[in-house]
């Protein structure tokens, strides 16, 4: 018998014609978001302002005031992710960045070259700003400020009737740009603290004196987990909890609970124990989720929590609601947990 031969095409790999168009141009990609840098400035001894040009996939249609993308970086021959938030977009298409080198990745990237190609996320999260013109208080701490002054941008375009901006930091990164702003728009109200000179803290007192009216008006907070932790009580006693709005902007540390609980990832069927957040104690059973930021800002490992009990680390909400979806980077089991992954 003769054997009769057939040609069995094969698709072509995306990363092959990654590999191909990337020896034109090194931003040139078939679908990932590639971004060459375009600057790398100082505005403090530890943090940089790093500017990024991306490619055609990125969709600058979709970026709002607030958002954030996620880096990717090779280091040491593995790739970390880290998400940083996008301070503005330029009439150039780049991307401005305000970058705290206080871990792996942020190190990795103040070390970046001007023409260097990474790879970023399209723009993410949900702290933006409501619409219309209700008055709004942004209140930042540390590098928080990246945020916060996005959202400051956005709120003098919406035109808001009164904008207060309370600002803490020991370094006075922005803070002539944002006085600046104060002196030419009427409407916005500013309030820096340099807690290298004094030791202020967010608290009721404070907040009261400075806007006597907080209560009746949005709050969005971005800082250190300590002054956003006061923020959400203060506004939780007042009985206003809906008006609070916040987003972290690092990773939290949490100590292991005394209590494992028992973790049931139903359409894998695969079964664990849970000590600390439940993205951190999957991957320690050898489980390899899907995630991005592990800030809770991504929500690439957003899933369904079909039933138990569940906290959130950052804002300490408790959720004993069945069919609910939780961010597995960000939430911790408090009893038996099934999730529909």
């Amino acid at each position: 018998m003769n054997a009769t031969l057939s040609y069995q095409p094969h698709l072509v790999r995306e990363d092959f014609v990654d590999f191909v168009l990337q020896k034109i141009n090194v931003t040139w990609a078939w679908k990932r978001v590639l971004a060459e840098v375009t600057a790398v400035q100082s505005l403090h001894t530890d943090m940089v302002l790093i500017k990024l040009k991306p490619n055609r996939n990125f969709k600058f249609d979709q970026v709002c005031a607030g958002q954030s993308i996620l880096l990717t970086l090779l280091i040491d021959g593995v790739y970390h992710q880290r998400s940083y938030s996008i301070i503005e977009v330029t009439n150039e298409g780049e991307i401005s960045l305000g970058i705290k080198v206080q871990g792996l990745v942020s190190s990795a990237a103040q070390l970046l070259h001007v023409g260097e190609c990474i790879e970023i996320s399209q723009p993410q999260g949900d702290f933006t700003l409501h619409q219309g013109q209700q008055p709004a208080i942004l209140i930042a701490s540390g590098s928080g400020i990246t945020a916060i002054y996005s959202l400051l941008q956005q709120a003098l375009k919406q035109q808001l009737k009164q904008i207060h901006v309370i600002y803490f930091n020991r370094a006075e990164i922005f803070h002539a740009e944002l006085k600046a702003l104060a002196e030419k728009h009427p409407e916005l109200q500013y309030h820096f603290f340099n807690t290298t000179e004094q030791k202020q803290h967010l608290d009721a007192k404070l907040l009261t004196k400075l806007v006597p009216s907080f209560k009746d008006l949005q709050m969005y907070a971005c800082g250190h987990h300590g002054m956003m932790r006061q923020a959400q009580d203060i506004y939780k006693q007042h009985d206003v909890l809906e008006n609070f709005h916040q987003e972290f902007f690092m990773p939290v540390q949490i100590e292991q609970s005394n209590e494992a609980q028992p973790i049931i990832f139903r359409r894998s069927q695969q079964n664990f124990l849970a000590t600390t957040t439940l993205l951190s104690s999957a991957e320690q059973a050898g489980l390899r989720p899907q995630h991005g930021c592990r800030m809770g800002v991504c929500n690439q490992c957003t899933c369904t929590k079909v039933s138990g009990v569940t906290q959130n680390i950052l804002t300490g909400e408790i959720d004993d609601q069945p069919n609910r979806a939780i961010k597995l980077c960000v939430n911790q089991a408090l009893s038996p947990v099934t999730i529909d992954l």
